[in-house]
């Protein structure tokens, strides 16, 4: 669900214009809905409140500071994977005891950083990690609270780039190795056990592989708790799909996703162990859209093109992932809908938002709203063919505020010498 709708002709993010938009800050420009953001975070939250929970947004989705501070500001943890993320977190107010910190390639510099900012756990990745992370703690003098990422051997039916649960995938542990390893971390003078992690990828559409992994991940927690090795907290990453298309089977509700997985760790002898989450997508996904102009139509004896002035730079996942995103006009259209294939001006063929998109045609000036953008839009664009990337928006109700402005040329030879 989100807050973009007509109003009349008018397409609106909650009460605001879009076309308002487009006149104060130009295009393209990502806007993003408060109501959305609140109402997916709420949606999770209540999914998990029969028990101790934290949900743990995922940074990676979107890391703009006003919509961290948003999320934060109504209870949200974090999950994050860098240490600018970790910066990113502080700026924005969240405190340390609710952001968990992911990733494989971890270095001694951000582990630091992490127990500088004293961050509720770091998820270890893999037995020279955790190697790592003891070393850090003991030169800092500080104990470092670690759970490790068990690979559940789970398949996800998803996009391979986004599958992170299988053998041969780069993240987590074997089941073995993460006994192994959590028995040498017990004992370790400069690392405290506090939980366990499973993540088995992302845009998953059905429940099952979900229960799937929380149970075999599960039984591992429970032989774990018979040895003596004191684990609290469950970390059940994130992955939950969202519907990119009206009319496509929707992704399960959190309720139902939340209900699935608390039974499955209830089977097991889990059930009380506090909850994490780690939501990206499914809060921020279709909480924001990439607001575009058209530049003008090109016929082929074979495509009708809408060149527009975003591109890929501004939104890659059509290009990366073969994503779809639908497109609406900002003022809804006249005439019968036209296939056309949406492009932006990056000399790449591989350049375009949608493949044979029916569209009322649009004339020159035109604007369209590409939607589904939130997550996974702003935070992987580029300045590739020296393009500035977009501005960013946030609305709340009747007004809106720019929360990141657009670069300028200057920004993009900034920091460059000759």
């Amino acid at each position: 669900m989100h807050h973009f709708e007509y109003v009349g002709d008018d397409f609106c993010a909650e009460a605001v214009r879009l076309d308002s938009i487009a006149a104060a800050v130009g295009t393209p420009t990502y806007v993003y809905s408060t109501a959305t953001l609140l109402r997916h975070l709420e949606a999770f939250d209540a999914a998990f409140a029969a028990r101790p929970h934290l949900v743990c947004y995922s940074v990676k989705a979107s890391s703009n500071l006003a919509v961290l501070h948003l999320l934060g500001e109504h209870g949200a943890g974090m999950d994050v994977v860098s240490i600018g993320e970790i910066h990113r977190t502080r700026l924005a107010g969240v405190p340390g005891s609710r952001v968990v910190f992911s990733g494989v390639g971890k270095q001694a510099h951000e582990i630091e950083a992490a127990l500088d900012a004293d961050l509720r756990m770091i998820n270890v990745e893999s037995e020279p990690e955790l190697d790592l992370v003891e070393r850090v703690a003991e030169h800092a003098g500080k104990r470092a609270r670690i759970a490790i990422r068990v690979n559940p051997e789970v398949d996800p039916r998803t996009h391979p780039y986004v599958a992170t649960g299988l053998q041969e995938s780069k993240f987590g542990v074997t089941s073995d190795l993460a006994e192994a390893l959590y028995a040498r971390a017990a004992a370790s003078r400069w690392l405290d056990v506090v939980g366990i992690d499973c993540h088995i990828g992302s845009q998953l559409v059905d429940v099952e592989p979900f229960v799937d992994a929380v149970r075999r991940v599960a039984i591992l927690a429970r032989k774990l708790r018979d040895r003596g090795i004191a684990i609290s907290q469950f970390d059940l990453g994130g992955g939950l799909g969202i519907a990119y298309r009206e009319g496509t089977p929707a992704p399960p509700h959190p309720s139902e996703y939340g209900k699935a997985v608390l039974e499955a760790l209830d089977a097991e002898g889990c059930g009380d162990l506090e909850v994490v989450v780690e939501p990206g997508r499914a809060i921020v996904g279709n909480s924001g859209i990439l607001l575009c102009r058209v530049l003008h139509l090109k016929r082929t004896p074979v495509r009708t093109f809408v060149v527009v002035d975003a591109g890929m730079n501004d939104l890659v996942r059509p290009a990366l992932y073969g994503s779809f995103h639908e497109i609406r006009p900002v003022r809804r259209g006249v005439g019968a809908p036209v296939e056309v294939d949406v492009v932006g001006p990056v000399c790449e063929s591989g350049d375009f938002l949608a493949r044979g998109w029916p569209l009322p045609l649009p004339e020159p000036g035109d604007l369209l709203a590409v939607m589904s953008a939130g997550a996974y839009g702003f935070v992987m664009s580029s300045t590739y063919n020296s393009r500035p990337r977009p501005a960013e928006v946030l609305v709340d109700g009747a007004r809106f505020r720019v929360v990141r402005d657009r670069e300028t040329i200057e920004d993009l030879t900034r920091g460059e010498r000759i």
